[in-house]
């Protein structure tokens, strides 16, 4: 019995030390398993936070993206007579190149049809600029005359009952204006609408922007080509999904605005032509190109046109032109933009208005001008390589 007990006993404690020696063995597993804190050198535990640590982690590499932008915002403030002009380049290439493909399909070889293209584009420019400084010229005068007349009828307005108001001030403003205008009439002529001067300065840059688009438009496809050449195929084959979404959102960016700005400046134009209001080609000439600019570009361009109205018209007139803009505000908005443009390029008025506002201060009417399209392109091709990662997983 004493030899059978000893037996019993010493089985027991060999399952006990068993049992103690795989929850040991567990227990360390399940340590090992779990992440280990950094131990500091005096053995304390680490007290920083998960959240402390990614805030560090993203915080210098945020400090090393300004700090690029800002060394490539300087690079292009020096180069800007290089940079503004390649810029209109390709937003000329967005809008030109359809036509070249369609010319190409026809039968015409590249250079046949870019040049075509191109010489189509000159045109145009120049024929809308020998409208604008032939009407100038012939409407500035009555312009003059007519803001005389009207700030007559409104000083005897404001004269009269019930206002009875004095009306010293008010002559003298108009006589300022009147002034004013009379005095810069070669400035207007010459420099502003016909582009006297402006030409003169900025010709090296219009030369640069059609020699930059005539080889986008005619090689667009092999300088791509070129630049994506040295990546490994599968970078290559996202830069490609990457780049051709950015450059669809540009196309249709070019075209919708294009094809909004040329029915805001019809309407201008007709509306004008039917009050008989002085500067109509002119006006309309400016509201299509204030409307590349969304949002603010349409309202100073309605501004001025009404200001113009009222002063040569008279009130009535002035409120009747603030409702046609009105209701066109209302169509773009509704219905002009979601369908002309698409959802190709729909962005959050919010984000509009912060893009200008950058935009501008960085680089001016040119800034506000190619923010909107540079965000559109972005935003495209981040959500095309996006699409793709859950296509892939």
């Amino acid at each position: 019995m004493g030899r059978a007990a000893r037996r019993a006993a010493n089985g027991l404690a060999g399952a006990a030390g068993h049992r103690a020696g795989k929850a040991a063995a567990d227990g360390s597993a399940r340590a090992g398993d779990a992440p280990q804190r950094p131990m500091p050198p005096d053995g304390t535990p680490a007290a920083v936070p998960r959240w402390l640590q990614n805030a560090a982690a993203w915080s210098w590499r945020l400090l090393l993206l300004a700090v690029v932008l800002y060394i490539a915002a300087r690079v292009a403030a020096l180069l800007y007579v290089v940079v503004v002009p390649c810029a209109a380049a390709i937003l000329l290439t967005a809008l030109l190149q359809p036509l070249t493909a369609r010319l190409r399909r026809r039968g015409l070889p590249p250079l046949t049809a870019t040049w075509c293209t191109l010489l189509l584009a000159i045109a145009a420019l120049a024929g809308a600029v020998a409208l604008v400084s032939t009407r100038v010229q012939a409407e500035y005068p009555n312009l003059v005359s007519q803001v005389k007349r009207t700030t007559t009828r409104i000083q005897s307005w404001l004269a009269g009952p019930p206002f009875h108001l004095r009306t010293g001030n008010l002559q003298v403003l108009s006589d300022d204006i009147v002034k004013f205008l009379s005095q810069h009439k070669s400035l207007v002529e010459g420099t502003v609408v016909t582009g006297g001067k402006i030409v003169v300065e900025i010709l090296a840059g219009v030369v640069l922007t059609f020699f930059v688009s005539f080889f986008l438009i005619k090689d667009g496809d092999r300088i791509w080509a070129w630049l994506t050449s040295r990546l490994r195929a599968e970078r290559k084959r996202r830069a490609d999904l990457a780049g051709t979404a950015a450059w669809q959102a540009v196309v249709y960016y070019v075209r919708g605005t294009v094809a909004i700005a040329a029915i805001h400046a019809v309407v201008m134009g007709v509306t004008l032509a039917i009050m008989s209001a002085p500067l109509a080609a002119p006006l309309a000439l400016f509201m299509f190109l204030a409307a590349f600019v969304p949002l603010v570009g349409v309202l100073v361009a309605g501004g001025l046109a009404i200001l113009v109205v009222l002063a040569a018209k008279g009130w009535v007139f002035a409120v009747i032109l603030l409702g046609v803009l009105v209701v066109m505000n209302q169509l773009e908005g509704h219905l002009l933009q979601p369908q002309v443009v698409g959802k190709m390029v729909r962005l959050h008025p919010l984000a509009v208005i912060l893009v200008l506002a950058v935009g501008g201060v960085v680089a001016g009417i040119a800034g506000a001008v190619v923010a909107v399209p540079i965000t559109a392109a972005v935003t495209r091709a981040v959500r095309a390589l996006r699409d793709d990662d859950h296509t892939a997983a």
